[in-house]
Formats: C-alpha cells, structure tokens, sequence
C-alpha cells in the first residue's frame, strides 16, 4: 500500500467520527427548532439559560437555520458514504490475509455487507431514535446546548443557504404555503385539554391544577340553565305574610339573600339581604320594600363567563334566571358558577348529598338535577339528550309520559334508569342500572 493510501486512510479514520457527530448535532439542533415554542425559549431567559439569546435569535430566523442544518446533514451524510465501505476494507484487510483470501472482490463485498449492517444499526439507534426522541421531549434545552455552534454553522453557510430557501419558498407558494415563516401555530382548545392528562401524568401538573385548568375550558361551555336553582326548590320571603313570619323563616332557611315575591316565585319584587334586617324588631311592622333591592335578571341560555362578569360589575350576588318568554324559571348565585371551577363550596349550613353514590354491583343512586355531562364523565357514559341537561329532564324525555315511582326507562344500550323518588311532579332520585 502507497503512502497516499496510508494517508488517505488516516485521514478517514480521524475525520469520520467528526461527519457522524456533526450530522448527528445537526439533526437535533432541526427537531429542537421544530419543536419548540417561543413562550419557552422566553421562559429559559428569564430563568438566566445559557445562549438564550443566541437560541431566540435562531428561532426567529428558523426557515434559514432548518436549511443550515439540512445542508450539513446532506454534506455529512456524503462524507459519511466516501469513508465508510473503504475504511471497513483497510480493517478487514489484516483478517482476511491472515486466514488467506485476498481476493480484493471478496474483501470489499463483505466490507459493504459489514459497513452497510453497522453503519445502519448505529445511524437508526444512535443517530436518530435517541437524539430524536430526546430532543422532542426536550426541544428547549437541547436548542440551548447546540445554539452557539448552530450559529456559526448558520453565518459559514449564509450565501448557500439564501438560495436553498428561496428554491425552498418557491415551490411552497406552489402547493399553497404562502407564509412559510410561521412554523409556531397557536394550539387549538381541544390540542390543550389533550395535553393536559398527559403533561399531569407526567408530573408537570399537579392533581389541582390539572383539575383547575381542564374545569376552565368546561366553564364557558355552560349556561345559567345548568347550573341554577329550579324555581320549585327556590326559597323566598312572601310579602304577604307578617314581618315576625318573615324574619323567622329567614332564621330558618340559613340564606343570606332571599327574594321578595307576592305570593310565588313568579312575582318578584326584590331581593332582600339579612344584613339589612339587623336591628330591626321582629314585634312593630316593617315593610320589607324599604329594604329590597332591585334583582339582577339574566337569561336561561347566558353563558357563564358572561354571568360571572355580570356579577362583578354589578355587584351582587344572585341573579334571577327567565326564559325566552320572560317567565322566572330559577336563580342563580356566585356560589353556584364558582363551584363550577373549584369544585363543591359548601358552608357549615349546607348539607347537600352527593350527586352521583355506589349502591352495589354496577348500581348507583343519582339525584335527578345531575346533569348529563357529569354523569357520562363520572360513570364513562355517552348519554345524550335533546333540549335537556339533567337526567331527570332525560327520562321523561325518552319516556315521552308522566313519570311514577317505580317507572324503568332504557337510556341507552346496557344503560336502565328507575325512578325511585318524585317531588312536584319531578323526578329527585334514580336508580342507574349499568349491565355492560
């Protein structure tokens, strides 16, 4: 072998570890890139990150850095190609003369087959599985670590790289990307509530804030309707009784506003507020329009992002819900939107049965008022009705008749519900039967 062989041997074995590392950081660096999102390459600034700057000011340039790093990745590639089967050859050769084939054929057929086998082994696991999937799980520290020498890369091969990208931009605008710069899209609402559970079970949500967040996007999706109190439940100061009546039920009901109706929920005359009943004696006449104040009226179908602004610039704490006829249908309170967010609120004269309670093998007692997106999150159900929103509404929607005790009614496929209490002509209780 001629000196200029040895040479370009030792020239091989020395620089193709360096094309295969250079190939490696560049392909890392392009799935970085991709990968990440500017709000947390802002975030690893402000927590003081090595070449935050330099990894943000790649970022902002991200067409032309994706094509330095494509160009490096095709030229170590090539270089990578050139040393591999030659430099197999030279290892093999010593072997081969040592168990006596030296047929130059057979040495470089088995080299192909060896480097063909190793270089592949090494390029999938090595190369691209375990750099890959660390930078996808990892885009912003590994943007970090290879920022600065990304940025070399990126300014040696500049004028190379302005006509990779206008050939690039070109054909784009053929297929209808007419803005190619925009590679960080916002998330829709449905791709966040699907990394919630996963960004929980990983450990970068807690239990309360993943159950904080995931109650927000569910939050504008409701309605007044939902969440208030029926109008055959509400409890109310009739202002045809004495005062000493008055104030005694008050005392009773553990409420610290009440409506002042005439006779029935159906007529309203204000809301009274406990605070303006202290001092005042329960044995002289008192006319409880001196203290009632002006109600709050919202719409059935107002959502409750809306209702809970309305609350805060309107400064109080209960509204009365009508329908699209104007009739009073329920009320509603800050209580009841907020329990909507963080759960149930409940004082120490609350004592309000649980929703949904086990009772035996694929059983359950549920209150009538659930509503049906409760009761399928809670029991993995996909009941769904019409023009209703609780289960009591959904029986005597497939019953399509009164309802009585006893009565059973299919919801669904393996899904019995049977009435067991009725108040007013309303279903409070239901035995749910579950035989899937």
């Amino acid at each position: 072998m001629t000196y200029d062989i040895l040479y370009l041997r030792q020239f091989q074995y020395n620089f193709g570890g360096n094309f295969y590392f250079i190939k490696r950081f560049l392909r890392v660096s392009g799935v970085a890139l991709v990968k990440v999102r500017a709000t947390r390459l802002n975030e690893l600034k402000r927590q003081g990150g090595p070449f935050a700057n330099t990894a943000i000011w790649l970022f902002k340039r991200q067409n032309l850095s994706l094509s330095a790093c494509q160009l490096g990745i095709t030229m170590a590639s090539l270089a990578l190609g050139w040393i591999g089967e030659p430099a197999i050859a030279h290892l093999l050769q010593p072997l081969f003369i040592a168990i006596g084939i030296i047929s130059q054929v057979a040495l470089h057929t088995t080299a192909f087959a060896v480097a063909f086998t190793i270089i592949t082994t090494l390029h999938i696991v090595i190369g691209e599985q375990v750099p890959k999937i660390y930078s996808i799980r990892r885009p912003g520290i590994v943007l970090l670590w290879c920022a600065a020498p990304l940025k070399s890369f990126y300014i040696l091969l500049y004028p190379f790289m302005i006509l990779l990208n206008s050939a690039s931009i070109f054909l784009l605008r053929k297929v209808g990307i007419r803005n190619p710069d925009e590679h960080d899209t916002p998330l829709s609402e449905e791709e966040i509530r699907a990394s919630l559970s996963p960004a929980h079970v990983s450990g970068h949500l807690t239990s309360t804030e993943h159950r904080l967040l995931y109650a927000v996007f569910k939050f504008d999706d409701m309605v007044c309707r939902q969440v208030m109190v029926p109008q055959v439940d509400v409890e109310f100061l009739n202002i045809n009784q004495s005062f000493a009546e008055c104030l005694k039920f008050a005392r009773e009901s553990h409420h610290t506003r009440l409506p002042l109706c005439k006779g029935s929920p159906d007529n309203v005359i204000g809301i009274i507020h406990l605070m303006d009943l202290l001092g005042i004696s329960e044995d002289k006449p008192f006319d409880l329009k001196k203290v009632a104040r002006g109600p709050l009226i919202v719409y059935e179908n107002l959502s409750l992002s809306r209702l809970l602004k309305l609350f805060q610039t309107a400064r109080q704490h209960l509204a009365l819900v009508v329908d699209e006829y104007g009739s009073i249908v329920g009320v509603v309170t800050l209580e009841n939107v907020l329990e909507q967010l963080v759960g149930a609120v409940q004082d120490e004269f609350d004592v309000e049965p649980p929703n949904i309670v086990p009772d035996g093998l694929g059983q359950y007692i549920i209150l009538g008022g659930t509503l049906i997106d409760e009761l399928n999150e809670a029991l993995n159900l996909n009941l769904q009705g019409q023009d209703v929103d609780t289960l009591a509404g959904l029986l005597v929607e497939r019953a399509g008749e009164v309802l009585t005790i006893g009565k059973k009614v299919s919801l669904d496929k393996g899904v019995m519900a049977e009435v067991l209490e009725i108040r007013r002509n309303r279903t409070t209780r239901v035995r749910l039967i579950l035989s899937r």
